[in-house]
């Protein structure tokens, strides 16, 4: 496909992509009050995984405030628009998905489509065990710390707001760390011996990447971020092993036919038999020749 082609065929999936995120964000928005309320459930209460519930903390009650006029406002755009990415999230990389495949093999067809579909889940299991389960501890743990260092707390809406975002998208992109490696052991990339023999690189890498992308420099943030994150390493190579693209054994020659091989074998065979001696007695004259 031409290069024009291309290019025009990227304006139509992105058009798409924005009118489809602009027709939902418009539905998000006009619940925006609601999902800010929706985002606060974390923050004074803990969720219960035995009984499917949320419990109230000790922490005592938290307001909200604003800095700025717009600030307000702004935070119900933010919301709005996050939730918008989340609900078209399968949209969009179905449009990816429908871009990309023009230029793949019928063999990176097949998995790249069920790729796609494991990717959004996989986001959305992320935003869901973060809003759950890191979210109310990391909250519980950094308002009981200014509490009992004897501070009273108030907390800005927009600096609320902007925590809590980050850490559902992080967590989202985090837990598509295995189907990355999987996906690259699938091409060939990587395999299962590699990942495991760098697993302490992999262990440190965790903690610098969850100390770049977690909000607050506190420790306890940081083991929140990388624990997850180093146990889906070993789930990728779980599924490096598992889906990995398979090596050809030892014995076979990558790149040679069998049938050449054969060929090659008999003539090997042809060249290293002798010819027998003839003798003057066994000397057979042509018709009509000279005998000498």
């Amino acid at each position: 496909m031409p290069v024009m082609e291309h290019l025009v065929e990227f304006q139509v999936r992105l058009t798409r992509a924005v009118i489809a995120m602009a027709v939902i964000f418009m539905g998000t928005f006009l619940y925006a009050d609601a999902l800010v309320k929706w985002l606060r459930i974390p923050l004074q209460n803990m969720f219960v995984p035995s009984k499917l519930t949320w419990e109230p903390t000790d922490l005592p009650t938290v307001p909200f405030v604003f800095l700025a006029p717009a600030e307000a406002l702004w935070q119900n755009v933010k919301v709005a628009g996050l939730c918008a990415v989340v609900i078209a999230m399968p949209y969009l990389l179905f449009e990816i998905w429908r871009f990309v495949v023009p230029g793949l093999h019928t063999q990176e067809r097949r998995f790249v489509g069920p790729f796609v579909c494991v990717s959004a889940l996989a986001f959305y299991a992320g935003a869901g065990f973060s809003f759950f389960f890191v979210l109310p501890f990391a909250l519980n743990f950094l308002i009981s710390y200014g509490v009992n260092a004897g501070f009273v707390p108030q907390i800005s809406i927009a600096q609320y707001v902007g925590f809590a975002l980050w850490f559902l998208m992080v967590f989202g992109l985090i837990f598509e760390v295995p189907l990355a490696i999987t996906l690259m052991a699938k091409l060939g990339w990587v395999d299962a011996p590699s990942l495991i023999q760098y697993w302490k690189w992999a262990l440190l890498g965790s903690f610098v990447i969850a100390a770049i992308l977690t909000p607050t420099p506190d420790p306890f943030n940081q083991t929140l971020m990388a624990g997850p994150m180093f146990l889906l390493y070993w789930v990728g190579i779980f599924g490096a092993k598992v889906f990995g693209k398979k090596t050809p054994a030892e014995g076979s020659q990558p790149g040679v036919p069998t049938v050449a091989m054969a060929v090659a074998g008999a003539g090997g065979s042809a060249s290293g038999m002798a010819m027998p001696k003839s003798s003057g007695d066994d000397y057979v004259n042509v018709p009509g020749g000279r005998h000498h």
